[in-house]
């Protein structure tokens, strides 16, 4: 159906509530988000006078950087921000129900029922002390008074159905459950009641390829079949193409364009979007180029030019291939947890979470660790870093064996191989200031005085794009990217030989994602640092590193140089994570 203008004014309201054949089914005017400032300062303004309609079976993408008013919208419409510390004004109308300063009566009511919310991170989103049934169950009983529990237990048990969760998973809890299954679990719970409207907030992020695609193709046949209409927040503009029907971009807040899908990532007209759109990856992007950004949308060359004076050619030589000269070393590593009985009297079969998984990494490399949610790639660095111990194999770190470490050797690997995580948020503690994370590692594994190693905290800020000023503020008041610097400038103190970064840029925006990688490519010339870089995104993975581990339940099933995999990989499973992500 063709789109109602952004610009139109509301309809009339439908007798039933609903709204009728051709009219929008959410209509924003004006509306503006503002958060209090906790130090007594002035407000922020998250969102700024926007104004959009959602017809009836449409998808819309909400698109922009971290910080642009994306989440905050989305929040806005179901009535989730503190009444206390922050202020909304404008209209919100859900067919003829003014939503914004509605009574909570009247929005726990809409919640769920007429409107619906997928979050990002599923896990944390699921209660876990309950089953996934029970879960769905009480939805359902909370907008469907009359309905008993018999009733719901098979609303809930056919809507799983739906989303390819079998009848005998229903009394499982969400830790059961893969990345991808857990998604889907919710959004089953949010069409259980076939709502008018649902807002998913990031909802493939930290799945793979190949399930990513499947959630996306099931989100949208659900939709199809329901009609409801969705607004889409993503910073994945792969997925915003291959998904909406138009695209809304937002920047501080504001609304800077708005056009279908297809016209506006073809022919933007603005500039801000150009550089957005130009900062995205694909598996066309020149490996090891400068990534563009929003502030330099237009950068040339490569890192080794611009730090060696060398020309680019696509290809790294950080990977010898002659025996004696690898820094890491893991031959058949098998990793096994306890299993769980499904029945009283049997033994539970251990779960193999690594079985036969040999690797290498040589001093200076980058070695890309892909697969599927649940493939043992994590597991896998886990045992590399000491955080996880091994089933059986060895692990040799600089021709030392490091299995079973003593405290010297475990003192040293602490120093020489250093972590960055995925989430920039939960990764830092909170009542620590930048210079109190940073003096940690400098103070363990350094003879510096206190005065040495403030000193040292403002150099690391500033190589990694931070000003030093910023030592003694607290992670909430950066932003996700900036968090992340922190994180790599945390890693980073120790001076290690090995960074191993697990999805260090899934969670960010695109041009944020750019300001990252180009950071890490940076280091990796300068620093000469190895990293085995564990992500689900093969277009990042192509653009970073010089080889490929392809893992598959817990298995190594290909592993070779990164333009080898990209043009001929040798298994079915390879090719069809390759076929996933274009």
């Amino acid at each position: 159906m063709t789109p109602p203008s952004a610009d139109a004014s509301p309809a009339d309201a439908s007798a039933t509530g609903r709204p009728a054949a051709g009219e929008p089914v959410l209509s924003v005017r004006g509306l503006t988000v503002s958060f209090a400032d906790p130090r007594g300062g002035a407000p922020v303004t998250a969102v700024r006078d926007l104004s959009f309609d959602l017809a009836r079976g449409e998808v819309l993408g909400l698109v922009g950087e971290s910080g642009s008013g994306k989440s905050a919208t989305g929040l806005a419409v179901l009535g989730l921000h503190d009444p206390r510390t922050t202020t909304v004004t404008g209209s919100i109308r859900l067919g003829d129900q003014e939503l914004v300063g509605a009574e909570e009566s009247v929005l726990r009511r809409v919640r769920g029922g007429r409107v619906a919310l997928v979050f990002q991170d599923a896990l944390t989103s699921l209660s876990p002390f309950h089953g996934v049934g029970a879960q769905l169950a009480e939805m359902y009983r909370l907008h469907h008074p009359g309905a008993g529990r018999a009733e719901a237990r098979r609303r809930a048990a056919d809507m799983l159905d739906r989303v390819g969760i079998p009848a005998t998973r229903v009394r499982d809890f969400p830790h059961q459950f893969s990345g991808g299954m857990r998604q889907r679990v919710m959004i089953a719970m949010a069409l259980l009641n076939e709502p008018d409207v649902l807002i998913a907030d990031e909802p493939t992020t930290a799945l793979d390829a190949r399930v990513q695609r499947q959630v996306l193709d099931l989100l949208g046949e659900l939709q199809r079949e329901h009609g409801t209409a969705v607004l889409l927040v993503s910073h994945d503009l792969g997925v915003v193409a291959g998904t909406t029907d138009r695209t809304l971009v937002l920047r501080g807040g504001r609304r800077v364009e708005s056009a279908p899908t297809a016209e506006l990532l073809a022919d933007p007209k603005e500039p801000y979007t150009r550089a957005l759109v130009g900062a995205a990856l694909t598996l066309e992007t020149v490996p090891g180029s400068v990534l563009p950004t929003v502030d330099d949308p237009s950068p040339v060359g490569s890192f080794a030019e611009r730090i060696f004076g060398e020309q680019a050619s696509g290809e790294r030589t950080a990977s010898p291939e002659a025996p004696g000269r690898w820094l890491v070393e893991i031959e058949d590593l098998a990793v096994h947890f306890p299993g769980r009985r499904r029945f009283p009297g049997l033994r539970a079969e251990p779960v193999r979470a690594v079985e036969g998984v040999s690797l290498r990494i040589a001093p200076g490399e980058t070695l890309g660790l892909v697969g599927e949610s649940g493939s043992g790639k994590s597991t896998t660095s886990r045992v590399l870093a000491g955080l996880q111990a091994a089933t059986g194999g060895t692990v040799r770190y600089d021709g030392v064996d490091a299995t079973a470490p003593d405290r010297a050797l475990r003192r040293r690997l602490s120093k020489e191989i250093q972590l960055v995580f995925q989430d920039p948020y939960a990764s830092l503690n909170p009542r620590r200031t930048v210079a109190q994370t940073l003096d940690t590692p400098l103070r363990l594994h350094t003879a510096l005085t206190a005065e040495q190693r403030r000193a040292r905290a403002a150099e690391l800020l500033e190589q990694v794009g931070l000003p030093a000023a910023h030592l003694d503020r607290y992670p909430h008041e950066f932003s996700g990217g900036q968090r992340q610097r922190i994180g790599i400038a945390r890693a980073l103190a120790p001076e290690p030989r090995l960074i191993i970064a697990d999805e260090p840029v899934s969670a960010l925006d695109v041009s944020v994602q750019a300001q990252v990688l180009n950071l890490l490519m940076e280091l990796r010339e300068r620093l000469g640092v190895a990293f085995l870089f564990v992500s689900h995104d093969l277009a990042v993975v192509r653009h970073f590193c010089d080889r490929v581990a392809v893992m598959h339940r817990g298995r190594l099933v290909e592993s070779t140089a990164r333009d080898r995999l990209f043009t001929a990989p040798h298994t079915d499973y390879t090719r069809s994570l390759l076929a996933a992500a274009h």
